[in-house]
């Protein structure tokens, strides 16, 4: 497995302040590939309407980075590198959670109207998820007797 999947920490992930320009008419934020984010940004998608009490996520990427924005409303995201597991509310949308390869996560407690905007490293490749965590510490190589 590629060093870097193995070596992520939950501590690599950080919360990225975006550029916020405000003005009497409203706000912009702008996010710019290798600039802004440290990626080329090939992919956008965004989460609505989830259910009360519903969960998305749940799996991890081999290769794939993401920028995670609240764009509306807030949820919490669940990052868990197989050792250490760390809660980040976002509920502002000038701020993006950086996750890396190698990191499960989930999302959960969304607000009502929340949007979640994700910025990704690659396009969809139904190859790059994990999506049993028996098998994240597995590709981990975290043996199942230390969780």
């Amino acid at each position: 497995m590629d060093n870097i999947f193995v070596m992520s920490r939950v501590g690599d992930c950080q919360v990225i302040e975006l550029d916020k320009h405000s003005r009497l008419n409203g706000n912009i934020t702008v996010v710019e590939d290798c600039i802004t984010v440290p990626f080329d940004i090939r992919r956008i998608y965004y989460l609505y309407d989830v259910p009360g009490g519903e969960e998305r996520g749940g799996h991890a990427h081999r290769v794939l980075y993401q920028l995670i924005v609240a764009a509306s409303g807030s949820f919490d995201v669940i990052l868990d590198d197989g050792r250490e597991r760390r809660i980040v509310s976002l509920n502002r949308p000038y701020y993006g959670l950086l996750i890396r390869p190698g990191i499960w996560r989930e999302l959960n407690n969304f607000s009502s109207g929340a949007v979640s905007l994700v910025l990704a490293s690659e396009l969809y490749d139904e190859n790059d998820y994990i999506r049993e965590y028996s098998d994240f510490l597995k590709e981990k190589e975290i043996p199942l007797s230390n969780v």
